[in-house]
């Protein structure tokens, strides 16, 4: 039977034993039926995994011993940010799950003119928590150590106005745009992208985007829907810096 890999957020060290979150002890415990000393593997993000077994099985308390530690690093070359115009509900799960998988190390929601959700200051709280779980699973089920950045949910304006003024490669999906991905240089180290919501970028988003250095990469002929056509660009980018060589 395949290893559990199990998300834990806090420090791990060998010889402790923890409590693995509700979710997680429900799932070895109920649903795979694991006994006392199967072997599980931790991360919390800090680039390591953590050899552990399960230790006990109470009811509402499954807990692992540590028993190891060893570095892994699967991440991609490329750094890649990905600003996703939100999209609705499940929509929006895929898209980060996809792009966990895909190696993306920096998500950012942003808000557009055309964008349809609409989130106060505590649905937008509860939406990131809810999409940091999200791309936890994802890297439960990818092997990633490291789980990609979050940023709170923003206006397209005011994260271009924040960039740092430097080499990242810049590029906004676009169906007219004039950029190929053919004429994009292998060995990519930086580069950010991004994918307006279901409706598209608006003439305003457009003009902000060129302004803030942002070149319209275009995908081919037919139009993406939002779920397909960052997934698409991520997947040829990674491609070209090698990480899914």
């Amino acid at each position: 039977m395949r290893i559990p890999r199990i998300y834990i957020d806090e420090s791990l060290r060998t010889g402790i034993e923890v409590l693995l979150p509700e979710q997680a002890g429900e799932h070895v415990a109920r649903v795979l039926r694991l006994e006392r000393g199967h072997p599980l593997i931790l991360f919390n993000g800090d680039g390591r995994e953590y050899d552990a077994t399960l230790a006990t099985l109470a009811k509402r308390a499954v807990t692992a011993e540590v028993a190891g530690m060893r570095e892994v690093d699967r991440e991609s070359p490329l750094r890649l940010t990905l600003a996703q115009g939100i999209a609705r509900g499940e929509k929006m799960d895929w898209i980060l799950q996809k792009a966990t998988e895909l190696g993306v190390s920096h998500i950012v929601p942003v808000v557009t003119e055309r964008t349809e959700v609409k989130l106060d200051e505590e649905r937008a709280e509860r939406r990131v928590l809810h999409w940091r779980s999200v791309i936890a699973g994802a890297c439960e089920q990818c092997g990633r150590t490291r789980l990609p950045e979050i940023e709170a949910p923003q206006r397209l304006d005011r994260w271009l106005g924040a960039l740092s003024d430097d080499a990242t490669t810049r590029l906004a999906l676009l169906p007219d745009g004039s950029a190929h991905l053919q004429e994009l240089p292998r060995g990519l180290r930086a580069a950010a992208l991004c994918v307006g919501p279901e409706g598209g970028f608006s003439d305003n988003d457009v003009t902000i985007l060129k302004q803030a250095g942002f070149s319209g990469l275009r995908l081919g002929p037919r139009i993406l829907r939002t779920e397909t056509a960052g997934i698409t660009a991520i997947a040829a980018l990674q491609a070209l810096a090698g990480d899914l060589s």
